[in-house]
């Protein structure tokens, strides 16, 4: 065996849902790991078990083993400006009006704090892979803050999609946000083509991926969502925004441009299996359909959605026509929590709610937070446990009193009747990050008595 090689082997896991094409569950599970890559996986016959060789070995007895989950939307700087009562009743114009005011106070200590706690939240709770968009730069808030994410991702050991936002248009040109969050257009493309050159890595197995994401239509310019796309292109890299968030937002959009919000984006060249857009509630049929035809995905953000009194997407719809969805917990401000195995109960209950018999199953909603999330973002490489996927997954440990009589049907355990407490185990590429509940790469304690620090200062503003 090649001395530089890593090699893990997990045993005798209760059973495996892998998520995979053909939907395989393993009982008396095995997965043998070489650098960060799943090499075998399947059965143990428990009268010729499987026997590997390996630096690292985990018992896995009890433990029911899920790909990790990727959230697909997220602004991690919002953190730290939760569950404040001023904005609890609005809805999202009034809500982002009230918050830019604290969020124009941004700095790098903000942005690396609310990144670790948020993603570690995240990952205590089975996620691997987060995607944020982040697009607020105050003028004093330094101009290194993807780069701090960036940083708290490598600390924790998480696989970080991050954004280069933007937004352009302040209140005195018709948008939302103060003069002091925007920023021109060229300093905003010289940035993305940093962000991109420095951090972005298409290859398998990557941890670091940038994508361009202008804010939305009713804080952005037609010209810099038009370049925007342009540079992506050009650069390689994936496109993203929100759209059709609030009706809102499509009445700002008619009356602006004469046209819905898709078709104003359709114009600018945005859509396509490169980009996809955040909530998507109020697309209709046609556009829907256009969406299928396209391959452009939606990112859904149920408890967000609920929050801020949007509206329902049409996800029973979206996956008939075969509409690319993912999850995400967007905004924890709008959410108040970064837990994507919360927003798999929640979605798969507001559907049934809905939808009733159209609505999706339980384990349709697993596949949504894994594969669907994982399309995408543009990987092939996450999102499924099977041979040759990255050895991204987390355990839950299935003899927890919460979880007793919950295991006859594990594909739609976590939709159905979920569980509130972090995970036993989650492993990103080949490494546990997270072990018994406990973050194993930061000092949680140390973190959050900091983070608590620059919470009191960014609200004391």
């Amino acid at each position: 065996m090649d001395k530089t090689m890593r090699t893990t082997w997990i045993k005798n896991a209760k059973c495996i849902v892998t998520c995979d094409e053909n939907d395989n569950l393993y009982e008396n599970g095995y997965i043998y790991i070489e650098n960060g890559e799943i090499k075998e996986i399947g059965s143990s016959d428990p009268d010729n078990p499987k026997e590997f060789i390996a630096d690292e070995i985990i018992d896995a007895s009890n433990m029911i083993i899920y790909p990790g989950l990727i959230n697909t939307h997220h602004h991690l700087y919002q953190y730290f400006t939760r569950n404040l009562p001023q904005v609890q009743n609005m809805e999202l114009f009034d809500w982002l009006k009230t918050l830019y005011e604290i969020w124009k106070n941004i700095d790098a200590d903000v942005i690396r704090y609310s990144s670790l706690l948020g993603m570690g939240e995240l990952m205590k709770h089975g996620c691997t892979t987060c995607f944020d968009h982040h697009y607020v730069f105050p003028n004093q808030g330094g101009s290194q803050l993807i780069d701090a994410q960036f940083e708290a991702a490598s600390n924790l050991g998480i696989r970080m999609f991050a954004s280069r936002g933007s937004m352009d248009l302040s209140k005195k040109d018709g948008g939302l946000p103060p003069d002091s969050v925007v920023q021109d257009i060229d300093s905003i493309l010289k940035d993305s083509e940093r962000l991109v050159s420095k951090y972005h890595n298409p290859n398998k197995g990557s941890l670091r991926q940038v994508a361009l994401a202008p804010c939305s239509p009713f804080s952005v310019s037609s010209d810099l969502l038009k370049e925007s796309a342009i540079l992506a292109r050009s650069l390689g890299v994936r496109l993203h925004t929100h759209l059709t968030e609030t009706i809102d937002e499509e009445k700002y959009t008619l009356e602006r441009y004469g046209v819905r919000p898709l078709e104003y984006m359709e114009r600018l060249g945005w859509i396509g299996n490169d980009v996809w857009f955040a909530h998507g509630i109020h697309f209709n049929e046609e556009e829907l359909k256009l969406l299928a035809d396209t391959g452009t995905g939606v990112a859904h953000c149920p408890i967000s959605n609920m929050k801020l009194s949007s509206g329902i997407a049409k996800i029973p719809r979206m996956l008939e026509l075969g509409v690319p969805v993912g999850l995400a917990v967007d905004g924890s401000a709008s959410n108040d929590a970064s837990n994507l195995m919360e927003e798999i109960r929640v979605s798969y209950l507001l559907h049934r709610l809905n939808s009733s018999k159209q609505a999706p199953s339980g384990y349709d909603i697993l596949k949504i937070a894994t594969n669907g999330s994982a399309k995408i973002l543009g990987r092939n490489d996450i999102g499924q446990l099977a041979k040759g996927m990255m050895a991204d997954l987390f355990m839950v440990d299935s003899t927890k009193a919460e979880l007793v009589g919950a295991d006859y049907d594990t594909k739609s355990m976590l939709a159905t009747i979920g569980t509130k407490e972090p995970v036993a185990l989650t492993m990103v590429q080949g490494e546990v990050v997270v072990r018994d509940g406990i973050l194993q790469n930061i000092d949680e304690e140390k973190v959050a008595a900091e983070g608590r620090k620059v919470v009191k200062e960014l609200l004391s503003k």
